[in-house]
């Protein structure tokens, strides 16, 4: 099993940018990508970006350049840079992960989501 856990999120005014954090722990050889999703209210759950093992990014092509994902060198904690947040950025973002290169097709494990807000 493979434990994700989410912090940064929070409360934000529009033009600020913001920094998730998703640390991993438990079976980490067991995945390859870690990645973001996020949903708001009455919507599907959205995919953001995914990080390989190797450090291979991937984007959703709705995703603006705004956004950068990144991992720290041990490869257990992923991060989301999010430049100049703006009011549709509201969402619970969660992190993913799974055995594939990214996590758009296949996730073994979430996260428990973490509050993003961006409000005057």
């Amino acid at each position: 099993q493979v434990q994700l856990v989410e912090s940064g999120g929070g409360l934000v005014q529009p033009g600020e940018s913001l920094r998730l954090s998703c640390a991993a722990s438990g079976a980490i050889s067991s995945i390859n990508a870690m990645g973001w999703y996020r949903q708001t209210p009455g919507k599907q759950r959205e995919y953001v970006a995914s990080i390989s093992s190797g450090g291979l990014r991937n984007y959703a092509d709705s995703v603006p350049g705004r956004f950068t994902i990144s991992r720290d060198n041990a490869k257990t904690t992923i991060h989301l840079l999010i430049n100049s947040l703006k009011a549709d950025d509201t969402a619970v973002y969660y992190c993913a992960a799974g055995p594939l290169r990214t996590v758009r097709d296949r996730i073994d494990y979430w996260g428990q989501g973490t509050q993003v807000t961006v409000s005057a």
